[in-house]
């Protein structure tokens, strides 16, 4: 076994397919991990730190141990959840039979990649590393409640969010909580030791787009989770209705941006960078119009993601925006003050 920094790179962009355990034996404990946890996809709270670290950064309240120490820590969490999450599913037999999730990326346990006590095992080492990062944010803010209050909520969705959250239909909105307004505003919390109402409005754009990839992959496998007794939002509200409510969170997105432009002036016009995203934008609202096609499309190579494709490449690039703008104003913000008095 050697160390493969290019499977390290390519796990934390973009899913991977792998069906040769011998291939799978050969790889590093790294990239395993980045594989069953699906980086590509955990790569979102990154964004969500970063985010939180500018909007820090523009009040002169950024370090980089606690920014680095937390970011981990986040990163690791959402990993153990995604572990926690095929074990769930796997054991509840939900994941058998050929189900959605064995179909676009490694499932450990489905390939037999893995047994139960080995992912016990990681989930219990990746929990630890994550708590121990929670347990240094503690002591870093002096026990704050904030603190406590946002560590406990975050420990209970990671714990709770495949059973029973998923299956009470509260999935979604717990995804829209953590990766925007939870962890943005604690993790700014974290680095500043203040509270601030705007940056917790801030978060909320964000977390809507992270949202939008849940609930549309959800609608991906309305169907298979109906038949396996998963009541996912789109499961409880029917297809229709969820692809309706995804087109309003993408359209919300840019007008809570708006509002924090023209109305509070949180934001320097600057912000306005992220309707550059307007193209995939566009992209989900459009195909949303629409059910979900019996089969692949012609030239489609990602099946049977469809919609999830769709707000996924709109998160990568509205994300991309996002920071590209929080980095302009907040230079503006710390540099300029001035500049943008208007």
């Amino acid at each position: 076994m050697h160390i493969n920094f290019a499977m390290w790179r390519k796990a934390s962009w973009q899913l991977i397919k792998m069906d040769d355990k011998k291939e799978w034996d050969a790889l590093d404990v790294i990239s395993k991990w980045l594989i069953a946890t699906r980086s590509a996809v955990t790569l979102v709270t990154v964004y969500s730190c970063v985010i939180a670290g500018i909007l820090a950064a523009r009040v002169g309240g950024f370090s980089w141990l606690p920014f680095i120490i937390v970011t981990l820590g986040l990163f690791i969490a959402h990993g153990t959840n995604n572990i926690l999450n095929d074990y769930t599913d796997f054991n509840r037999g939900v994941d058998h039979d050929n189900y959605f999730r064995a179909q676009y990326g490694v499932h450990p346990l489905v390939q037999k990649f893995w047994n139960n006590s080995d992912s016990i095992r990681w989930f219990i080492v990746s929990g630890a590393l994550a708590t121990s990062a929670g347990v240094y944010a503690l002591f870093y803010t002096q026990f704050a409640v904030t603190t406590i209050s946002l560590f406990a909520f975050g420990a209970l969705v990671l714990l709770a969010y495949t059973y029973p959250f998923k299956y009470w239909g509260l999935g979604e909105l717990m995804i829209f909580l953590i990766w925007g307004p939870i962890m943005i505003t604690g993790v700014y919390f974290v680095l500043t030791q203040t509270w601030n109402w705007n940056v917790v409005l801030a978060g909320v754009p964000f977390g809507l787009s992270v949202a939008s990839i849940n609930i549309a992959k959800h609608i991906d496998k309305r169907d298979a989770d109906a038949a396996k007794g998963v009541g996912t939002f789109p499961v409880r509200v029917g297809e229709a209705a969820a692809r309706r409510v995804n087109q309003a969170a993408v359209l919300l997105i840019y007008l809570v941006i708006a509002y924090l432009v023209f109305v509070p002036r949180y934001f320097t016009p600057v912000m306005l960078v992220v309707f550059l995203a307007y193209k995939p934008a566009l992209a989900v609202i459009a195909v949303m119009n629409k059910p979900k096609p019996a089969q692949s499309p012609d030239g489609w190579a990602f099946w049977p993601i469809w919609f999830s494709g769709f707000a996924f490449e709109h998160n990568r690039k509205f994300g991309g925006y996002l920071i590209l703008g929080l980095i302009a104003d907040a230079l503006l913000q710390r540099f300029l003050p001035t500049f943008w008095v208007w």
